[in-house]
């Protein structure tokens, strides 16, 4: 059994880990830490009738401190109509699933999006890699991207998250020294000016970039092409067309992105 409108997470697609799923809600009461931890397991792990001992493990995954504190069972008895109960395990092991009353809780616990399951991924795949991210510019962009994709607004997501990925490319060339970067940059375009300072990545475009990140060997081939086909969907994006891309096409935009610039 899966929750309504799921469906498996395709391959190849970045993993959200229990433990940043649930982080938003570290001050949380512990019925509220229960139907997150079960609203994961169905999402991301297919497990939508779990038992107490699931739902526990879980959370310890998760390294939460309240994880051994919690009695489950009285819990999990208390939360109706958040939860029923389908059936047992073995003959003996409760099971209980998430009701829609419950989906709908852990949707305003965490500001998910209603829409697809595929934009509630990419909701905490970027909200976990914001902040990982370093660099103040680039976290900012991506912080960006996640307030546009919350509100379906898939043209500027594409564009915010293109824009962080280039001043984090930036940050990964700029790291290689000056007179490689313009080597690099001449061996395309001899009449290139001279590379000097960090200022002068505002005389490089975006296709010109992607090519020394491969010259410098800091992406291959491959990625490189995907990056190029990223790039296209950006400029469809940041121009004023009739163009808009779909949800899974901007869920691959994220995907391919996130899999290539911060791995």
């Amino acid at each position: 059994m899966r929750l309504a409108g799921d469906s498996p997470l395709p391959c190849g697609t970045m993993a959200l880990s229990i433990g940043e799923f649930l982080h938003p809600l570290k001050n949380a009461g512990q019925r509220e830490l229960i139907l997150a931890a079960m609203y994961y397991l169905a999402r991301y792990e297919s497990k939508a009738e779990v038992t107490t001992a699931d739902i526990e493990a879980a959370l310890k995954r998760a390294k939460h401190p309240k994880a051994r504190k919690i009695q489950y069972a009285a819990v999990l008895t208390q939360s109706v109509p958040f939860v029923q109960s389908p059936g047992t395990k073995e003959g003996r092991h409760l099971l209980w699933s998430l009701t829609g009353q419950g989906e709908n809780r852990v949707r305003e616990l965490l500001d998910l999006p209603e829409a697809e399951p595929e934009i509630e991924h990419d909701v905490g795949t970027l909200q976990a890699l914001a902040a990982k991210i370093r660099d103040a510019n680039a976290r900012g962009y991506v912080e960006e991207a996640v307030k546009c994709l919350r509100v379906g607004a898939l043209r500027a997501t594409v564009v915010f998250l293109w824009t962080g990925a280039v001043a984090t490319l930036r940050e990964d060339v700029w790291a290689e020294g000056t007179s490689t970067i313009d080597a690099a940059i001449k061996k395309h375009n001899p009449k290139a000016r001279t590379f000097s300072k960090k200022g002068d990545f505002a005389y490089v475009n975006d296709a010109t970039l992607l090519q020394i990140t491969q010259d410098l060997g800091l992406v291959d081939k491959a990625q490189k092409k995907q990056l190029e086909d990223a790039l296209d969907l950006r400029n469809s994006c940041g121009h004023p067309t009739k163009y808009s891309p779909g949800i899974k096409k901007a869920s691959a935009f994220v995907e391919d992105v996130v899999g290539i610039v911060w791995p």
